[in-house]
């Protein structure tokens, strides 16, 4: 069995039985501290959990597999995961990242890079021309990707932005968090880091808030984020990491249904009369159609955004009048989120006022619709 696939390797969680009772399941490990052998050196190979738990252990190696990474690290959210890539850079380094994204980043990122001394630009996520124009503007040491991008679902060309990156010798991060490994490998497109707010599909379950990195290389600017997690912090609790491990055994199967589902919904929504637009990759009149088909292999994601006609109060209206789809924030559960996300973004947000973010769990699809079909009428 040479060539294991992806979702074996999935539903297996990262891990054989265990002894002495050969356990199905992973025990948690709720230890903080590792006992010394009598020379001092410790023959468990753990000193303090903060960094070394064994309950990050099986999800971590899996993450790594699944990515086709060297090595993936577990932090207590995404945006724990993503503050470490930026703690990884020096002073005066420059950060390029894209315009539209998810928004609490968005704004940290302006924050922090001020009060650090890093300089950043913006790209429009979709444009190579204006991605390679900001590249050759300065030297610039860490490219930013987040595809499909929060809450347009704009469509970055990974392998073509990396290969500009690279030329310009800048690292390539990419926030994977929608596509995740089920479509989309982005170190097999030249990424050097792969990013999930593993609150969402990996865990799948509105359970657990997490984050994961998965890096091509074990290399400085990794040993950099490491530092970052282990001195920072940033970790996640054993009971978390256990419910994550349990999540990640039927991430294939729940993000194939809810990619399936967000189509129906998605042709369904686009020949409706009340609806404005429907922002979402996986229709063939998308501006990131071709390139979404290229680099999500199996699926264009389960998250779609719908303008609603009556700007935001017609829209916010119909978000009142849906039965099944939950109003709350977050995405990639089981369940299916419907959210106003200028109201929740607030000033200074992007996202027309129209605009309803939908995350489309594993429901039938013929009920999700006829939600729709009540709340529009």
């Amino acid at each position: 069995m040479s060539r294991i696939a992806p979702e074996t390797l999935a539903a297996h969680g990262g891990s054989g039985v265990t002894e002495p009772y050969r356990d199905i399941v992973q025990p948690i490990h709720l230890a903080t501290t590792f006992e010394r052998a009598e020379d001092g050196s410790y023959p468990g190979g753990r000193v303090y959990s903060r960094d070394q738990s064994p309950a990050y252990d099986c999800s971590e190696k899996l993450l790594a597999e699944l990515e086709g990474g060297a090595q993936a690290l577990l932090f207590a959210s995404g945006m724990a995961a993503a503050t470490a890539v930026l703690q990884a850079l020096k002073p005066g380094d420059r950060i390029l990242a894209p315009r539209s994204t998810y928004w609490a980043w968005r704004n940290w990122l302006r924050d922090f890079t001020t009060q650090w001394g890093i300089e950043l630009a913006l790209y429009a996520n979709s444009d190579l021309a204006d991605l390679e124009r900001q590249l050759n503007a300065a030297p610039t040491q860490l490219l930013w990707i987040e595809t499909p991008a929060n809450p347009t679902w704009e469509i970055t060309d990974i392998a073509a932005a990396a290969a500009l990156a690279k030329a310009a010798g800048a690292k390539v991060v990419v926030d994977s968090t929608v596509a995740t490994p089920v479509f989309t490998r982005p170190i097999e497109l030249g990424a050097d880091i792969v990013l999930h707010s593993a609150t969402k599909y990996l865990n799948g379950h509105s359970d657990v808030v997490a984050g994961a990195l998965i890096t091509r290389a074990t290399d400085d600017f990794w040993l950099r984020i490491r530092k970052a997690r282990n001195l920072g912090g940033a970790v996640l609790g054993p009971f978390e990491a256990w419910l994550l491990q349990r999540g990640l055994r039927t991430l294939f199967l729940r993000v194939r249904t809810a990619a399936a589902n967000a189509e129906k919904v998605a042709l369904f929504l686009a020949g409706h009369p009340a609806v404005v637009e429907v922002l979402y990759p996986g229709l063939p009149g998308n501006p990131g159609y071709a390139v979404a088909a290229q680099q999500m292999q199996g699926g264009f994601g389960a998250m779609l955004s719908v303008r609603i006609a009556g700007g935001e109060s017609g829209s916010r209206a119909v978000a009142g009048k849906l039965k099944l789809f939950r109003q709350a924030t977050s995405l990639g559960a089981v369940e299916s989120l419907v959210e106003h996300r200028a109201s929740v973004e607030g000033a200074g947000t992007l996202v027309p006022d129209d605009l309803l973010r939908l995350s489309i769990g594993i429901e039938s699809a013929e009920d999700l619709i006829a939600d729709w079909q009540q709340a529009l009428a």
